[in-house]
């Protein structure tokens, strides 16, 4: 299986708004949960740094000035 993110390594991306981060944070019960530091960042605009994934082909970013590791389903393009 090859794994294909939606936003490449210097993509300007926007992270989603803080209710829908919140209701991630209380729902989501598998790898890489967010923490309540990274909800804060709900509404910033960041580039991404480094593309990983999860087994199973969940597509993780890091980002160049928020903390921690993001889902692609939080992101969108700027």
């Amino acid at each position: 299986m090859l794994y294909q993110e939606k936003f490449p390594v210097g993509s300007n991306v926007r992270i989603k708004d803080r209710p829908l981060l919140e209701e991630f944070h209380r729902t989501w019960k598998y790898h890489h949960p967010l923490s309540t530091e990274q909800i804060a960042y709900g509404g910033h605009s960041d580039f991404i740094v480094r593309v990983s994934f999860y087994h199973g082909g969940d597509v993780l970013y890091n980002l160049k000035t928020a903390p921690g590791i993001w889902h692609e389903a939080l992101l969108e393009a700027v």
